[in-house]
């Protein structure tokens, strides 16, 4: 497709960002296995925040700049510009704007209750998706004259399984409590039966498996920030859960099934 490309950076600017994101993930990862922290969101929120939104509202105006900026960034290279993507570009941005589409939108109008979001904790997370926005887009942007070959092929098979997991996760723990039930409850089926965190097991699959397709350092340092993310997440819920839960399935592994 054209090459021209005027509201995103050069390679060396995009390439600069994405190992600005590893060396983020590397902080975020410390900073949560070793330093004491947890996210401060959901049951860890802290007691006494008074600047909090509505946990829905802050979900989904954090999250949508991960689906508008890639989706405003290709529309005008397409709709303005006149390009045409190539089928690796189509590809790569289905299965970006895919997810974000879903996770933006229907994911919040999905949850029952939910306790406030800090308004720190939302602004960073706004950031993030801002930035990531404009790298992923542009990467995707970027690959001029690729067609899928097998990497691509392995690397979508990847992401369509992370995804199914993470969906069918996602509305186990939806559907954990009756309307109207408060307090917390052990997950049980799906990849729950193998892991605590099973939601990030399969968002983690998901973007190794985007990262295996795109071949491209910018997805690469996002697959590695999510890992370094909600990883130390996903432990932080097993330890949770068994100290609350006595009788909780001493078999399962935290994030990855039968290894950790």
């Amino acid at each position: 497709m054209d090459s021209y490309r005027p509201e995103c950076p050069s390679k060396e600017v995009l390439d600069g960002m994405a190992i600005l994101m590893v060396l983020t993930g590397i902080v975020t990862f410390v900073s949560l296995t070793w330093g004491g922290h947890s996210a401060a969101y959901g049951r860890y929120t802290l007691g006494g925040t008074k600047l909090a939104l509505n946990s829905k509202v802050a979900w989904m105006t954090q999250e949508m700049w991960s689906f508008l900026v890639p989706l405003l960034l290709i529309w005008r290279q397409v709709a303005q510009r006149g390009a045409h993507l190539g089928s690796l570009q189509v590809l790569l941005a289905a299965m970006f704007l895919a997810h974000y589409g879903w996770r933006s939108f229907a994911y919040p109008l999905l949850q029952r209750g939910g306790k406030a979001t800090p308004v720190l904790i939302w602004l960073l997370a706004a950031i993030f998706c801002m930035y990531n926005g404009v790298l992923q887009g542009c990467d995707i942007l970027a690959r001029e004259g690729k067609d899928v070959a097998l990497r691509q092929i392995i690397g979508v098979a990847l992401w369509v399984v992370g995804w199914s997991v993470n969906l069918h996760s996602d509305h186990i723990l939806r559907t954990l409590r009756k309307p109207g039930q408060r307090g917390y409850k052990i997950p049980r089926g799906g990849c729950f039966e193998y892991v605590s965190g099973a939601n990030y097991f399969g968002e983690m699959l998901e973007w190794c498996g985007y990262a295996v397709a795109a071949n491209s350092l910018p997805a690469a340092a996002f697959a590695f920030f999510t890992i370094s993310n909600i990883g130390p997440r996903g432990w932080q819920h097993h330890l949770w859960y068994k100290e609350h839960f006595p009788g909780y399935p001493k078999h399962r592994r935290a994030v990855v099934p039968f290894l950790l």
